[in-house]
């Protein structure tokens, strides 16, 4: 097999500056990549550095908005490219709308975009109407426009993507995200860690893990904790993250049986979804969605809404629920869950052995290196 050079841009990595599941996603594929090939990582950071061997060249960018922070980030780091560009790279694959202006930059070269959700996605599928939303929307169309090759994380990412940019389908490939199932399938006690949360080990622990933001649908969640709690009177609910909403769900949640612990490490993460009895994935908007093939690899039983990645992927009644994206759609599939163990034990495994089946790196990365060989030729 032939040994390429291959760079790799995204504004955020496992190991410094990290926003969400596209750190996971970029970094995992890279490792991969790199068991056989050269690879170089272009991200934010203070100092360069090389991690299971990725080497990560880092640039810290400024600006007074997100859209001028990445236009900073993107000239930086294509100076950090030229750097080490001899000998050339083979194929640039660039992450996300925040590194456009590099792939402009670098469009003379074999180039590939990867789409992980788009700017009317994680607003909710709504439209904005303020000015950063139209100039990231751009972005995405002109990365479309000059890749030579796409890849998206679903099929319905495809089809969102096709219906608001146009993209030339022939240039468009389908290619899912994987997991490190053995970082999450591990020997952990549920009951004590939710002692260490309070709880007695035989209370059901509902448990949310993402962004508190619209988009992920964590207020969903909360509307759905009195039905749940009406047939479950001692059912309690731990949801883990930050963002915008976080507030407003703690003032929503006051005097409930709710924690809502903010932003946990990735120890604690691993733990808290061991303690967990259902993992609940209530979006609005998913692309993908990391957290199902986390739950999944933990051999927790899943609720996802009926939208894109999530729908995609769990086959309801085989490896979990697919519900509708309501309040009473995820109650409903809650209370199922804690009126029959059996399926509980059962979608869960499911779940645990679909991971085996699709979503393991070394697969997916030979899947990428198809598109790199198409780009460069």
């Amino acid at each position: 097999m032939e040994r390429l050079k291959i760079a790799i841009f995204c504004w955020e990595n496992l190991y410094g500056d990290r926003v969400g599941g596209l750190s996971n996603a970029a970094t995992y594929l890279a490792q991969s990549l790199a068991k056989n090939h050269e690879v170089h990582f272009f991200t934010r950071g203070d100092d360069d550095f090389e991690m299971n061997g990725v080497y990560y060249h880092v640039y810290r960018p400024h600006g007074n908005n997100v859209v001028e922070y990445c236009s900073d980030l993107s000239r930086g780091l294509v100076n950090r490219f030229y750097q080490y560009d001899d000998p050339g790279f083979d194929v640039l694959h660039f992450h996300d709308w925040h590194v456009t202006e590099a792939l402009h930059l670098l469009q003379h070269r074999p180039t590939v975009f990867s789409f992980h959700s788009t700017e009317y996605g994680r607003n909710g599928n709504v439209h904005g109407d303020w000015w950063e939303y139209h100039e990231i929307c751009s972005k995405e169309w002109y990365a479309s426009l000059i890749a030579r090759r796409c890849i998206m994380v679903s099929w319905t990412l495809r089809h969102e993507v096709l219906d608001l940019y146009k993209t030339d389908p022939g240039k468009i490939h389908v290619i899912p995200n994987g997991v490190v199932k053995e970082q999450f399938d591990v020997s952990i006690d549920p009951g004590s860690i939710k002692a260490q949360y309070g709880l007695h080990y035989m209370t059901p622990l509902i448990t949310y893990v993402g962004r508190m933001a619209y988009q992920k649908g964590p207020d969903i969640l909360v509307d759905a904790i009195p039905l749940i709690r009406e047939k479950h009177w001692n059912a309690a609910f731990i949801l883990a993250g930050g963002g915008g909403m976080r507030d407003w769900l703690i003032e929503r949640t006051r005097d409930w049986p709710v924690q809502l612990p903010g932003f946990i490490s990735d120890s604690e993460y691993v733990r808290l979804l061991h303690a967990s009895d259902i993992v609940v994935i209530p979006s609005r908007n998913e692309p993908f969605g990391i957290i199902l093939l986390e739950a999944w690899s933990a051999n927790r039983p899943v609720v996802v809404s009926r939208v894109g990645g999530l729908a995609e992927n769990v086959e309801h009644g085989i490896n979990g629920l697919v519900v509708d994206t309501t309040p009473e759609g995820i109650a409903w599939g809650v209370n199922y869950y804690l009126d029959n163990q059996h399926d509980r034990i059962k979608l869960a495994r499911g779940g645990y052995n679909q991971v085996d089946r699709r979503f393991f790196w070394d697969s997916i990365k030979d899947q990428v290196m198809y598109v790199y060989r198409e780009a460069m030729h």
